[in-house]
């Protein structure tokens, strides 16, 4: 039995729920998302709730379950609230910089680097050393944060680089005489 998968998804007021085969839609205040469900599991909107249970002698019915009811939850809450990511640039000289819909950074490369926003992922900065993703797909918004992170990831000597806020970076010791 998987622990995640037999609990319902609550469906809030102002969220529709539909559902056409194995595709689930959800639509509400932020926008629409749609999932098809894997062959492995079937869902069911019932009592203001999707349900998702496996289906009778499938090998990945175990493995497919839990992932599908959070991925319904996920769409559920994307639409309603939306995810948020949050970077920060450590270095001498590391700045962030909004150019309409390109996010300019500058990382201690001879060169800026220029990250286009791709649709649905709004990136905002609001002083030059923090980067703020949001948008209502959360593998999106932390894809795009994964990419820009990518760009300079934080080093272990003096830990200079892009890290999510709250990421912590072991700190090694240097060379001795």
């Amino acid at each position: 039995m998987s622990r995640i998968g037999k609990n319902p998804v609550p469906v809030p007021a102002g969220v529709t729920l539909s559902q056409n085969g194995q595709v689930v839609s959800v639509k509400g205040p932020k926008g629409e998302l749609s999932f098809t469900l894997p062959d492995a599991v079937t869902g069911k909107l019932e009592d203001g709730a999707f349900v998702v249970s496996p289906v009778e002698g499938a090998e990945k019915a175990k493995a497919m379950w839990g992932m599908a009811r959070t991925m319904v939850l996920n769409m559920v809450v994307g639409v309603t609230e939306g995810f948020k990511k949050d970077l920060e640039l450590r270095g001498v000289g590391y700045r962030a910089a909004m150019k309409g819909n390109t996010l300019n950074l500058q990382l201690g490369y001879s060169h800026e680097i220029n990250y286009d926003a791709p649709d649905g992922i709004q990136i905002s900065v609001a002083k030059p050393t923090e980067i703020s993703i949001a948008g209502i797909d959360k593998q999106s918004v932390g894809q795009v944060a994964a990419i820009i992170r990518q760009y300079r990831k934080p080093e272990p000597y003096k830990g200079k680089g892009v890290r999510y806020v709250g990421e912590y970076v072991r700190i090694k010791e240097g060379k001795k005489k």
